[in-house]
């Protein structure tokens, strides 16, 4: 695709497939432009560096987050349904977990959800710093879970980049590591159980997490109303 052809949009909407599929670490622009039918030089035209690719493409996807009515309902359901909803999309997009380690992801994307998000705290009566602790403690809430379901997605992908089959190198490791539970009680106790896989959460964890992190902040708010 010749370069006046191309669009920044085309890009990052191509970048943010490639990353789906290859995380992080499989961007290059070599590769980004033969999946565009580009050169590589037209793609860094267009956007000036990988770097900056990467902060457009997960900019791009903050864009996709719902922003729930802060009239429409109460607070928590509000609340809860961003959460769910970015849980949603970094388990989608496990890359941009990633990205939060090594760049510095903003723009209008996630600004617009932030700031609905102090808004939908603020019209429940958090102010000023209450509201910033109550935004980032969901955050890094949903960050958190999210990180576990991203990292078994980028183990899978290195192992089968190293050679073998991912599968069963994950097999061969899991193995060890539950050699070295049976000498842990509590997890000799769990290793029949989904808890023993890598990775995994135990069922309807990230709901009730959130339930009960959120029964903490109502009350924090109907302390401070007393």
């Amino acid at each position: 695709m010749p370069r006046e052809t191309l669009t920044r949009e085309q890009i990052v909407k191509a970048a943010i497939e490639l990353l789906d599929a290859e995380g992080l670490e499989g961007l290059n622009m070599r590769a980004l432009g033969k999946r565009l039918g580009s050169a590589a030089t037209a793609v860094y035209w267009h956007v000036g560096s990988k770097d900056n690719l990467i902060v457009l493409a997960a900019d791009r996807v903050w864009s996709e987050l719902a922003l729930p009515d802060p009239s429409a309902g109460d607070w928590r359901t509000a609340v809860t349904a961003m959460a769910t909803d970015l849980y949603a999309n970094l388990t989608r997009h496990p890359w941009l977990v990633q990205a939060f380690g090594s760049y510095v992801v903003y723009g209008p994307g996630k600004a617009r959800h932030d700031d609905h998000t102090l808004a939908l705290y603020e019209a429940a009566g958090f102010t000023g710093a209450q509201a910033d602790r109550a935004a980032t403690a969901v955050f890094t809430y949903v960050l958190g879970n999210a990180l576990s379901q991203a990292a078994a997605v980028s183990l899978t992908r290195r192992l089968g980049r190293d050679g073998g089959d991912a599968d069963e190198l994950l097999r061969d490791s899991m193995a060890k590591a539950e050699e070295i539970a049976m000498d842990f009680p509590r997890l000799r106790a769990r290793l029949e159980t989904p808890a023993a896989d890598y990775a995994a959460l135990p069922e309807d964890s990230f709901e009730s997490g959130l339930r009960a992190m959120l029964d903490g902040l109502e009350t924090q708010l109907v302390a401070g109303r007393a």
